[in-house]
């Protein structure tokens, strides 16, 4: 059994799931409130991989729908680049294309706020925060399917697993 963290990073907050590769399911965990410097952000991206004894982590990378790297998926590498060195598993990226789409068509609309009007601010930052750490599942699940489809068929490859950084 292969145990694996899910990353769906953004710019206050990181999504966090978890999921095994026996199970195959991935389940989302917590989000994060974004640390003042990537190795703030290792830190706790680290003891949740010790406390859920995570085998390697799976972070999203935001490509454009035509596979390009934008703006975002730079700020990705460049903090996976200055996060990875202080984690001790292997850090994977994985092609993260409508996942925080997919994520909100699960969990549905955003709650009204009271008597109908427009959601408080503690409600819209509860839906946020909920969405990326069930986008970090979206995310994780994908990698677990692969995984399975390829221990099925050998011969089959996937090529949303974008590389190895550790």
């Amino acid at each position: 059994m292969t145990r694996l963290l899910g990353v769906d990073l953004g710019e206050r907050r990181i999504g966090i799931a978890v999921g095994d590769t026996d199970a195959g399911i991935a389940t989302p965990l917590t989000t994060l409130r974004r640390g003042a410097s990537p190795l703030a952000d290792a830190t706790l991206i680290g003891a949740l991989a010790e406390e859920n004894h995570a085998d390697a982590i799976v972070v999203g990378l935001p490509l454009h729908a035509n596979g390009d790297e934008g703006v975002q998926a730079v700020a990705t590498r460049t903090w996976l680049d200055a996060v990875a060195p202080s984690l001790t598993i292997p850090v994977l990226l994985r092609d993260e294309r409508l996942s925080s789409h997919v994520a909100e068509q699960r969990i549905g609309p955003m709650k009204r706020g009271r008597s109908g009007g427009p959601p408080s601010r503690a409600q819209r930052d509860a839906y946020r925060a909920r969405v990326d750490r069930e986008a970090a599942a979206v995310i994780l699940q994908d990698e677990l399917d692969a995984r399975r489809r390829l221990a099925t068929s050998p011969s089959n490859t996937d090529d949303r697993t974008m590389e190895t950084n550790r």
